[in-house]
């Protein structure tokens, strides 16, 4: 077995482990072969067209953060479908939860029975497993399934790390105003906000109608971080919030004290449903789609939780960019691409590739994009079905806006941690802001020194 460089593991066990539960997903038990039932002796030879016996299948252990109401289901038919037509393959679905996969793959992959493929988040989390040589790389499966006349252009660089392949892209999202046009038809608001004072403008008058502007679910801290990743990248640009992400920047810099007013001043101002730390995401859709709140800063897959709750698009809800602050600076979305990689030691790597090839498939992505609200990776797929917001949300895309990770998906694992500790804070209490700042920076140099 080749020797994994996990000298940065010990990290995450100080910065994530003493936060999640972190309890290793079994391996898939082999069911005991079925004892024959016994049967009567034959009376005559068996005859020549007698079907012989099939031959097993390799079991491969999949495992996967789509554990969800939206993914689960889907993505079980995936698998069920892909099962039924493979001739030697039969994945084995280990799932485990959205926050504590996590922790638990890095802990999977340290040990000595990593599962055969895994779905990953494309960015920092991919190279920090891909610098420590956990990683099967796949040059030859992309070249081998042509590939780059496949995968959509925009998200193709998602796949390449230290001069290799070593993910492929699922699907991808974007980031934006999720808002309900009744709400916000009802206090006057005609025209989405496309600065930042038609932005104050509009939550001053929801908020006088005795409406939250801000719906924010941030239970498990993430989506909090798309509030300080639009408004640093906004006021200071993106090329410094990539190299606060690299640890060449300081969290008690300038730039980031003022972007950190800017978010206490909408929370001050009461602009945010209260007690978000209280609500996980699908809690302020849920805000929105009755009205309590005007909109919330949130990825494509919203579309899919309130599709399957029975909301039209473009009726029942909308969606626009965040607003620009400085017009110096070009658009951006912070989002997400889901992807799959396979482990430098899967036991079964052909099967893996079989089925990430299966996935690709424009009838498997077009099954999961419309369940998952997501934008597809395969640009094979017929986007015409698509509702009218998850075409507008591909039209801001293709319009040429900025397409960059979100914030713990551009920075290494241990420090996304700190990052997101830091935004549940200021979201609990923003009075603190300048003591958060300082203790996230005083942990961020902690890591990057090590």
């Amino acid at each position: 077995m080749k020797k994994v460089t996990w000298q940065l593991i010990p990290v995450i066990v100080l910065s994530v482990l003493i936060l999640t539960a972190c309890v290793a997903p079994q391996a898939p038990v082999a069911t005991q072969a079925p004892v024959a039932a016994e049967v009567p002796v034959a009376t005559e030879a068996p005859k020549p067209t007698d079907a012989p016996a099939v031959a097993a299948k390799n079991e491969v252990n999949i495992v996967h953060y789509f554990s969800g109401e939206l993914g689960k289901k889907d993505m079980a038919s995936i698998i069920d479908q892909f099962n039924n037509q493979s001739k030697t393959c039969q994945m084995v679905d280990n799932t485990t939860g959205h926050e504590d996969f996590k922790t638990q793959i890095l802990v999977m992959l340290a040990g000595e029975n990593p599962p055969d493929i895994f779905s990953y988040w494309a960015g920092a989390r991919v190279q920090f497993v891909v610098d420590s040589k956990a990683l099967m790389e796949l040059s030859d499966f992309w070249a081998q399934e042509k590939l780059d006349d496949i995968i959509v252009p925009g998200i193709k660089g998602s796949s390449q790390y230290n001069g290799g392949v070593y993910s492929i892209p699922q699907n991808f999202h974007y980031v934006g105003f999720f808002y309900n046009p009744k709400t916000l038809a009802k206090v006057g608001i005609t025209e989405t906000p496309t600065n930042w004072d038609e932005f104050i403008a509009a939550a001053d008058k929801l908020k006088a109608a005795g409406i939250a502007p801000f719906a924010l679910g941030s239970m498990n801290r993430w989506p909090a971080y798309f509030w300080f990743d639009f408004i640093l990248s906004y006021t200071a640009g993106h090329d410094y919030r990539a190299k606060l992400q690299r640890g060449e920047a300081s969290f008690t810099d300038p730039e980031v004290v003022k972007a950190m007013e800017m978010w206490k001043e909408l929370l001050d101002k009461g602009y945010f449903y209260k007690d978000a730390n209280a609500y996980d995401w699908t809690d302020a859709a849920n805000q929105v789609a009755k009205g309590e709140a005007g909109m919330t800063l949130m990825g494509t897959w919203i579309t899919g939780y309130w599709d399957g709750n029975g909301l039209k698009a473009s009726e029942d809800y909308d969606v626009f960019p965040f607003p620009t602050i400085d017009p110096a600076i070009p658009p951006a979305t912070f989002a997400s691409t889901d992807s799959w990689t396979v482990p430098a030691e899967a036991k079964n790597a052909d099967c893996a590739k079989e089925f990430i090839a299966w996935t690709l498939t424009p009838e498997m992505q077009l099954l999961w994009a419309k369940g998952q609200g997501a934008l597809p990776a395969s640009a094979k797929v017929d986007t015409s079905s698509f509702n009218p917001v998850m075409k507008k949300a591909l039209g801001y895309i293709q319009s040429g806006t900025i397409w960059l990770p979100g914030y713990d998906l551009s920075t290494t694992p241990p420090n996304a941690e700190i990052g997101l500790d830091l935004f549940a804070k200021m979201v609990n209490d923003p009075s603190g802001y300048m003591t958060y700042l300082k203790d996230a920076q005083e942990q961020s140099a902690k890591v990057f020194k090590q």
